[in-house]
């Protein structure tokens, strides 16, 4: 992985991890055009320069994730985070296996994008405004529309806004709890893809973390794609928000399926 390979991934990640378009499915087609998609150290980097879009929700929310007296918040994340910690153990070798194909990624696409364009018309009503008026069966509900983001190129930002809408959460609600929930669920995804995971390197099997410190230069390309996913994340988050209260979803069901059906021409191209 060269430099400019790392800084567009970080770019990728950044803007699209929080937007209802799947950073996975992104940064899976980025590394594929890139030519650079079969190294396991693009597949590793990819889950753990998420740590700099954590962080970045860390710190815009800081007085929320913070304020310690709120036991009831960090309840609420623990909730909606356990079934995707049960599924993603359980189907840990099927999801890896869809990780490496864009193709699922573009069909993917495609079909979120059309749920997206229709979305708005279905929740029209939300009784929940603020988050602590969300309920432990709320959370928990939520929580299983985000196992549909397993799936490569469904977004997770999706599903769990979604799913947040479908519980009677507005629609800038759904999309806070979602960055919210976005925190542990992705820095349990980087632990274990750092500490308990087997990588296959060289025909030796080692863990993520030795894999990261094996050089000066995988160190480095971390570091620089997780500053460039937390920079880029920071103003993602910002203008979402105030682009879905005012627009809704359908400018990015519309960007989805342009995206998947243009993924699916280069596809079908590159096969013939």
């Amino acid at each position: 992985m060269t430099i400019f390979e790392a800084v567009i991934l970080g770019i990728v990640e950044g803007i699209t991890e929080f937007l209802p378009v799947s950073s996975t499915g992104h940064m899976i087609l980025a590394s594929y055009f890139m030519g650079i998609q079969e190294d396991p150290f693009t597949k590793l980097f990819e889950v753990c320069i998420q740590l700099g879009a954590i962080l970045s929700v860390v710190v815009l929310y800081w007085k929320r994730f913070f304020d310690f007296s709120k036991w009831q918040f960090y309840m609420k994340l623990i909730i909606a985070v356990i079934p995707a910690l049960i599924l993603g153990f359980l189907f840990n070798d099927a999801i890896e296996g869809l990780l490496e194909s864009p193709l699922t990624v573009s069909i993917s696409l495609i079909l979120g994008g059309i749920v997206l364009l229709f979305i708005d018309k279905v929740f029209k009503n939300p009784e929940i405004t603020q988050e602590p008026e969300i309920k432990p069966k709320n959370a928990f509900v939520i929580g299983l529309w985000q196992c549909i983001s397993m799936i490569p190129g469904v977004s997770r930002s999706a599903a769990t806004i979604i799913g947040g809408m479908q519980q009677n959460l507005t629609r800038s609600l759904a999309a806070e709890f979602s960055f919210f929930l976005a925190v542990p669920t992705m820095a349990a995804a980087t632990g274990y893809t750092l500490i308990l995971k087997d990588w296959k390197v060289n025909g030796a099997e080692i863990k993520g973390y030795e894999m990261l410190t094996q050089n000066s230069d995988n160190l480095m390309m971390f570091g620089i794609g997780a500053l460039m996913s937390f920079i880029v994340a920071m103003i993602a988050i910002k203008s979402f928000i105030t682009f879905l209260q005012k627009h809704g979803f359908r400018v990015f069901g519309v960007y989805r399926i342009i995206a998947g059906l243009i993924m699916l021409f280069v596809l079908g191209m590159k096969s013939v």
